[in-house]
């Protein structure tokens, strides 16, 4: 059975909370727009001295005045909101879940199993940094609702892509190329950085002068192949989106993803006071999950972090697990996926919290899979991703290096404990230069990201350990930065056979966020036991 889609029992108390929201959301938007008119974006400022914008300072001053009267003429009505809105908390269930409704059943499930027992699955992760737009300047990032209609239509224009590999007959090739860097075209256009315009989902343009074929497309080194794309990868299948903490935002996700993905997890976590109701229960925003899925979801379950402090305990961060409908197997059992995401406690050098986040995301998928699990099932996947907050690389972060969690879950670009694959490409851009002319498009951040020189301008440096110097990287090893974004898989628990098609770093969202989104895919082949 599919899940409900309010939040709420009924619809007397999702009116009841609507009313609520309603009163809250005037006063909330001043005090988002009294912050922004105040911080700007380096974007914002370039464009100021290129335009000899001298009224800027005006514009702050009367700006602030006319935002702060307002937001104190509002703030009544905010406060009567909140006192219906905030016991209203404790009867939600913890998101929204979108089901669009397809022209066929078979549209939602994967035959590949009915007919062969073998399947190939995408996987794609991606922070968003779509805060309020006051709070997301401090990220260096503006505008979060044009951001976020941006994003959505740069992930559609990529997952609907044919799923193509070009294969070239010579001794120097690589093997396969992706036309996500060959054949096919990729938007030059940048968030406010640009006066091209960028194609619409699902229309193409040809580019001009591609760069050479045997430079591109896929890599294979220690068995895993890879690839630096200006375009999300072709018939992903499961997006997880992290940062989608405001809710305009993730509706406006939504109604760009939803002809792709028919179902939808959004405004995921909780509000308000939450039992056991401590210092650090109150939550101002949701847990910024955003989940995004061809197929159905059968069961989901959400669970807060208890031990999330500072700023860090503003936002209800935790972890989502679901159970997805994949389709038949070749006996006509039914096939299941497990796909869990998580956002993990951010401040550097308290990797203790993390740790113990880390213990609890183990254990609640552990109980989650326990409950719902069921003998008469086969499971093509079982898959954890998110924005862990922590990397494989720096000194500050050895304790979440070593969690067992990696034991039991495998990461493609991890060769061990502080040691990454060669090939590896951190995922977290330094913010100040977000907006560098060579890296404010997908295929200018592309280039910037395939030279080492590049990246370390523009990746984040791996944190040191207190008191000590950074020696890094070590010698005769590349300079990778740190890469804080996963996407993992694990065998032990399903029923399959796993290998890994594709490892992809996208650069599709340059000068719309300060992650590079990562994906995955996956080859399943169903045990013979299953089909026999």
């Amino acid at each position: 059975m599919a899940l409900q889609a309010s939040p709420f029992p009924n619809g007397c108390v999702a009116g009841a909370h609507a009313v609520g929201w309603a009163l809250i959301l005037p006063c909330f938007w001043f005090l988002d727009r009294l912050i922004a008119v105040c911080k700007s974006t380096t974007l914002e400022r370039t464009q100021r001295q290129e335009q000899e914008c001298y009224l800027h300072p005006l514009k702050v001053f009367f700006g602030s005045i006319a935002f702060f009267v307002l937001f104190l003429l509002t703030t009544p009505l905010a406060f009567l909101g909140f006192l219906l809105w905030a016991p209203l908390q404790a009867c939600r269930r913890p998101f929204y879940y979108h089901r669009e409704r397809p022209a066929s059943l078979e549209m939602e499930t994967h035959r590949g199993f009915e007919l062969t027992g073998k399947a190939s699955f995408g996987f794609a992760s991606a922070n968003l940094c779509l805060l309020p737009d006051s709070l997301a300047r401090f990220n260096n990032l503006g505008d979060s609702q044009r951001r976020a209609a941006l994003i959505g239509e740069r992930i559609v224009q990529g997952v609907c892509r044919p799923h193509i590999r070009i294969f070239i007959d010579s001794p120097s090739s690589c093997g396969t190329l992706s036309p996500s860097n060959s054949m096919l075209p990729t938007s030059s256009s940048t968030y406010g950085a640009t006066d091209r315009q960028a194609p619409t989902p699902g229309h193409e343009s040809h580019r001009s002068a591609p760069r050479a074929l045997l430079s591109q497309g896929l890599r294979e080194q220690d068995d895993v192949p890879w690839e630096v794309s200006s375009l999300f990868p072709a018939n992903v299948d499961i997006l997880c989106l992290e940062e989608v903490f405001d809710k305009r935002a993730a509706q406006k996700l939504t109604n760009v993803l939803k002809p792709v993905f028919g179902h939808i997890l959004y405004d995921v976590g909780l509000y308000a006071c939450q039992p056991p109701c401590g210092c650090n229960s109150f939550k101002f925003f949701n847990s910024g999950l955003f989940v995004a899925s061809r197929f159905p979801v059968l069961e989901a379950e959400y669970h807060c972090f208890p031990n999330s402090r500072g700023e860090d305990a503003l936002a209800a961060k935790g972890l989502l697990c679901t159970k997805l409908l994949i389709g038949h197997n070749q006996k006509q059992k039914k096939v299941v996926g497990f796909f869990n995401c998580t956002h993990l406690h951010a401040p550097e050098g308290e990797g203790k919290i993390r740790c113990d986040q880390l213990n609890m995301v183990t254990k609640w998928i552990g109980d989650f899979q326990a409950v719902h699990k069921r003998q008469e099932e086969e499971v093509a996947f079982d898959v954890l991703c998110g924005d862990f907050n922590f990397d494989n690389c720096s000194p500050d972060d050895t304790l979440e290096q070593n969690h067992s969690l990696f034991t039991e879950y495998r990461d493609p670009c991890r060769a061990g404990p502080r040691k990454e694959k060669p090939w590896v490409i951190g995922t977290l851009l330094k913010q100040p230069t977000l907006y560098d002319e060579s890296v404010n498009t997908p295929e200018g951040l592309q280039r910037a990201l395939e030279r080492e020189d590049l990246r370390r301008q523009y990746i984040c440096p791996p944190v040191p350990a207190a008191g000590l110097p950074l020696v890094y990287p070590e010698n005769g090893q590349p300079w990778i930065g740190r890469r804080i974004d996963y996407l993992l898989y694990r065998e032990s628990s399903v029923s399959t056979r796993t290998e890994i098609e594709e490892v992809t770093f996208i650069t599709h969202l340059a000068g719309l966020t300060d992650h590079i989104p990562v994906g995955l895919r996956l080859n399943i082949t169903m045990d013979s036991g299953s089909n026999e």
